[in-house]
């Protein structure tokens, strides 16, 4: 325990500030061993050792918590697409750049199943969240710049419909129908290059 000062220059006694990265450790520890998605707030409080409230201080809410963990798993993929060699970095042709980057995201959702399961369940604005907005916004221009006549709107909705196909929900269909990751890789690589590879006018 550590001491504070209070308003009147006595002292009281409380815990040191709560660090995100502790809740946000917790969170993670929680998602990786969970059998289920529902990981409570009072689940991530207890693992974290901290008040319910701490958290809700911190992210705002549930969903703020799971966008901020969402980002901090990412970052590395981020780092890749922003700066890493092609295909997934810059340089690469524009087909090849998307094939990549939903292949990385894919992988993401595979190794981060419960994560993405419990903040893509939400009703509460996943397409408005940061993370599904980048994802988005990249391949929206690498549409543009794969097939030239596409207007912004035509692209935004292209990308919607690429990141609707490695949804969680629709990846967890098709291992369970005993489909693999390498065949479900294959035919989102089919898929990708045959939609950036149609003529819209």
């Amino acid at each position: 325990m550590t001491d504070r000062r209070s308003e009147n220059g006595g002292r009281r006694r409380g815990r040191p500030p709560t660090s995100p990265e502790v809740v946000l450790a917790a969170a993670d520890n929680l998602f990786a061993r969970a059998d289920v998605s529902s990981v409570s707030m009072d689940d991530i409080a207890a693992e974290a050792q901290v008040g319910k409230g701490t958290i809700f201080r911190l992210f705002g809410s549930r969903d703020g918590l799971l966008d901020a963990l969402w980002a901090t798993k990412a970052r590395d993929l981020r780092d890749r697409v922003d700066s890493g060699p092609p295909p997934l970095g810059p340089g690469a042709p524009a087909r090849d750049r998307a094939v990549a980057f939903l292949d990385a995201v894919l992988t993401f959702k595979l190794d981060n199943g419960n994560l993405l399961r419990a903040r893509e369940a939400t009703t509460s604005g996943l397409l408005q969240s940061e993370q599904y907005r980048w994802m988005r916004d990249l391949l929206a221009r690498t549409a543009m710049e794969a097939v030239p006549t596409l207007t912004a709107e035509d692209a935004e909705y292209l990308a919607h419909i690429l990141l609707a196909a490695v949804h969680i929900d629709l990846v967890d269909e098709l291992l369970a129908s005993g489909q693999t990751p390498s065949a479900i890789r294959r035919i989102q690589r089919a898929h990708v290059l045959a939609v950036l590879s149609s003529e819209f006018s």
